[in-house]
């Protein structure tokens, strides 16, 4: 049998990943880990740490949608949902209207009347600002080639003693190690959830495409204001980012890497106007407030006017 050769095409660092070494403090052979394995062993332990401070999500067929037939599991690291898309039909639609959001036909006594207006109208903003990467949105008065309507069907509020505690040791571990800036998680219990139901219809009202969507807070990832609905508000964004993805891709919004903003999503974060004038009827993105409220912890309507009174003029 001919002796086996190195490939003429295998360098260094190829040979040096599946070559045995000789540990100079035991003297035993072992095998030394490529960076792609170091690198997957990372990110199992990055999820694992933020699926055990994850709040729990329901996910319910609640009934607001035309049909459940064809909705099909798609869930990503965080979010769990139902996905069902027409993708020639809603690939070809170039206009979209948005019927405003709203808590389900049993509000939760969590929140109060505004502060559930906060969280469906977020879910509008967001919704708008997506769509607007594809679509023309127009106002409710104009046909459009597709209708997006959805329904929050359960939202768990966030523990306003629990969040208050997790900014405190935030400032605490500023004040203390100014020198080493050390990412405090959220204490893990008292986070906040949220489910929605969403479809878009053409037309003659035949839904195209549909969303059972359903999550909860993270320690580690969402800020937690100090509110009832601070989480709630959060992930209202977090759907309205994901449907609106779904209906401009044609495509799970689970399943691919991750995006860069567009220059038009940097420039409403900055305070310009929406693309389309549809899209002022849900009022302007708190951006760098919003996110500065984030820091410490300061409820949604701080920084957020919800829905304009003039609507989209």
């Amino acid at each position: 049998m001919t002796p086996s050769r190195p490939l003429p095409f295998a360098n260094k660092a190829q040979i040096m990943t599946t070559k045995k070494a000789d540990d100079p403090r035991t003297g035993q052979h072992g095998r030394r880990l490529s960076g792609g394995i170091i690198e997957r062993m990372l990110l199992a332990l990055a999820s694992g740490l933020i699926l055990t401070g994850c709040a729990s999500a329901t996910l319910d067929e609640a009934g607001h949608l035309r049909s459940y037939a064809d909705l099909r599991q798609d869930n990503g690291l965080l979010t769990k949902s139902l996905v069902s898309i027409d993708k020639p039909r809603v690939l070809a639609a170039r206009t979209i209207n948005i019927v405003p959001t709203a808590f389900a036909s049993v509000p939760d006594a969590s929140f109060t009347l505004e502060q559930r207006g906060l969280v469906a109208n977020a879910v509008d903003r967001s919704l708008c600002e997506g769509l607007s990467e594809r679509f023309t949105v127009v106002s409710l008065s104009e046909p459009a080639d597709l209708t997006v309507h959805a329904t929050i069907t359960h939202a768990s509020p966030t523990s306003k003693i629990a969040a208050g505690l997790s900014k405190g040791a935030s400032v605490a571990s500023v004040v203390l190690l100014p020198e080493v800036p050390v990412p405090v998680p959220r204490i893990p219990f008292g986070l906040g959830s949220l489910s929605v139901e969403a479809e878009a219809s053409d037309l003659v009202g035949q839904q195209r495409a549909a969303m059972v969507w359903a999550r909860g807070a993270n320690a580690l990832t969402d800020p937690g204001p100090i509110a009832d609905n601070g989480d709630a508000y959060t992930l209202a964004g977090a759907f309205g980012g994901d449907f609106s993805s779904l209906l401009v891709t044609g495509a799970s919004p689970f399943q691919g890497g991750l995006d860069l903003p567009s220059m038009q999503a940097i420039g409403t974060y900055f305070g310009k106007q929406p693309k389309y004038a549809a899209c002022k009827a849900f009022g302007r993105n708190p951006g760098v407030i919003g996110t500065i409220g984030n820091v410490v912890g300061a409820p949604p309507n701080w920084s957020d006017g919800g829905a304009s009174l003039s609507g989209g003029t």
